[in-house]
């Protein structure tokens, strides 16, 4: 049987507009324990910040966090999927692009949901490793 994104996917993922700080960033994923946010303005989306964007491009980078926005933090040259495609074209895209997540929008462009590796191993090899990790509850 066929699978889908939809089948996986996070849906109604965390969103933060661009001036937004990376210290609010980084407090919502902690609150919401999730390693990456869509920025998006309005309907559109404007980029990705990781967990690691945060550390690389607003910490290392000697930026003041409470100023530095997102911005200024996301990987904004994104790939993304739609809900109905299919989960193989999801895998397809992670490896050649070399990313651990992908925003999943409509026909319209509107985000509706992200696709993450972990969610990938929860569902295709529960057993692994990555798919134990995913699954886990998270650390307090």
């Amino acid at each position: 049987m066929t699978q889908h994104v939809s089948d996986v996917m996070t849906s109604a993922p965390v969103t933060v507009e661009p001036q937004t700080s990376v210290t609010a960033v980084a407090r919502m994923m902690r609150d919401e324990d999730i390693g990456a946010v869509l920025v998006t303005e309005g309907e559109r989306l404007r980029g990705l910040v990781s967990d690691r964007d945060l550390v690389v491009r607003a910490l290392a980078a000697g930026g003041d966090p409470d100023r530095t926005t997102a911005a200024e933090a996301c990987s904004a040259d994104l790939v993304t999927v739609g809900p109905d495609d299919e989960l193989t074209l999801a895998v397809r895209v992670m490896r050649e692009h070399a990313v651990r997540r992908v925003p999943v929008v409509d026909e319209g462009q509107h985000v509706v949901g992200i696709v993450s590796l972990g969610d990938l191993a929860i569902e295709r090899d529960p057993g692994s490793a990555l798919g134990d990790i995913s699954a886990a509850e998270p650390n307090q």
